[in-house]
């Protein structure tokens, strides 16, 4: 008999991998090249994602840490930011400490 090898299936949303160069726009002619619809959280306690914003793309390098793009073009994620929390995929809230940066699910 032959061992069946079992592969360790990732359970963690798409969202979690967000890194590097992100583009937040809420003008809607982007809403059909972005990858999500986000909502920013003003409560910390009820974001998805906590993100630091770096000051150095080089930097943003983990899940979470991201360097805001100063165009769609130059970025490595579009995200639509919407005000209605029902139409968003996560919602994210910025912290001040980059050790908080990541994923919260």
């Amino acid at each position: 008999m032959t061992k069946e090898t079992i592969t360790k299936i990732n359970r963690e949303p798409d969202f979690c991998r967000i890194y590097g160069s992100v583009f937040l726009t809420s003008d809607p002619k982007y809403k059909r090249m972005a990858r999500y619809v986000v909502y920013l959280e003003t409560e910390e306690a009820f974001a998805n994602l906590m993100v630091f914003k770096e000051e150095n793309k080089l930097f943003a390098d983990k899940p979470g840490l991201w360097y805001p793009a100063p165009a769609h073009d130059f970025a490595d994620y579009v995200l639509f930011v919407t005000t209605n929390r029902a139409f968003a995929d996560f919602s994210v809230y910025y912290t001040k400490s980059r050790s908080f940066a990541g994923c919260r699910q």
